[in-house]
Parts: structure tokens; sequence; C-alpha cells
């Protein structure tokens, strides 16, 4: 690439031999080449320089800044935990700043105040425990306040869901439905 950037730079002064094979294109050859290489390492450092394009070295040191590593596994999910642990201050004890940094580390829970200090941790996208919970967790302690009580709140099927649906016995054994699975047939929420 900056080789023919260089010899199409030199070539209008006449000077220079540039036929194919001579020493002058030889050197333009190795210059290119080194500034090739210099141009590329550059586009690398600029990439993983800004978190909103870091795809691997980047990503990570960034997360090795923070105590748990984000329940994020794509680079555009690793990159909005970061941008999301980057805007904790001291004014993020709001609910809704509370629940956007949560939802911004990858975790699809919502933080429900409850009053009294206490809140909620519901996972409204998730039937049963999510998985990985255990790292949630310690995500979630790690970035509310200490002072807060927290609970952690499970969807599970209720039986006034079943009567809404019109559930049968008899409907729920012809869809081989186990105690667990069945537990875990919530539906959407609205």
């Amino acid at each position: 690439m900056y080789e023919q950037f260089l010899i199409a730079l030199l070539a209008p002064l006449g000077v220079y031999d540039l036929t194919v094979g001579s020493i002058s294109e030889a050197e333009l050859y190795a210059l290119g080449k080194g500034f090739d290489a210099a141009a590329k390492r550059l586009e690398y450092v600029e990439r993983e320089g800004l978190t909103a394009t870091a795809e691997e070295e980047g990503l990570r040191r960034r997360e090795a800044l923070f105590a748990r590593r984000p329940a994020a596994v794509t680079p555009e999910e690793r990159r909005a935990a970061i941008a999301a642990l980057l805007q904790i201050a001291g004014d993020s004890l709001t609910p809704e700043a509370i629940d956007r940094t949560i939802r911004g580390c990858g975790i699809r829970a919502k933080a429900i105040e409850m009053g009294g200090g206490n809140l909620r941790v519901v996972f409204p996208e998730t039937a049963g425990v999510p998985a990985e919970f255990e790292q949630i967790q310690k995500i979630i302690l790690d970035i509310l306040p200490c002072h807060l009580g927290i609970e952690f709140y499970f969807r599970y099927l209720t039986w006034a869901e079943c009567e809404d649906a019109g559930y049968t016995w008899e409907a729920i054994e012809a869809a081989n439905h186990t105690w667990e699975s069945f537990q875990l047939s919530v539906p959407p929420e609205p």
C-alpha cells in the first residue's frame, strides 16, 4: 500500500529509477513494508484504545479494572457493560441509574425499589434462576451500595396464571411436562 504511494509521490520528479527490480524500487518496497506495518499497528492501537471499538485486548484490559468481569459475552455486550460500569458515580443510586447499570453489564435484570432501603432484583426475561446466577449475583452485589437490602426474585408459573391460561391437568400431561418444566413455562411479561 505505502510502496505504491511512495512510487506515485516520487515518479513525477523523474529523478529516481522506479522500474521493477531497480535499487530505488527495492528501497521503496522496504520503506513501504515498514510503513504498512506501522500503519497496521497504529490501527490496532486506535481500535483497542477506544471502548466503543475495542474487540480483544482493549476489552480485557478494561475488564481487569473491575472487581468482577461483566456477565457479557459478545464484544458489543462487553463494551456496553464496561461503559455502564464506568458511569457509576456518587449520583448513581437512583433506581433508574441502578437499573441502567445492571442492564448495561449484560445482566437481563431490573432493580425495583421496595422502600425502606430495600431493592428487589427481578429477571423478567428469565423463568427460574438465570444461568450463571452466582456470577450475576456477585456482579450485582458489587454494583449496588452495601447499605441497601437486596433480594433476588425469580419468576415461576403461578396458580393464578394457570387458571388464567385455562390449563387442565390433562393438557399439562399431554404436553409431557415434568414439574420442573411446568413451573418454568411462564408466559411472557406484558
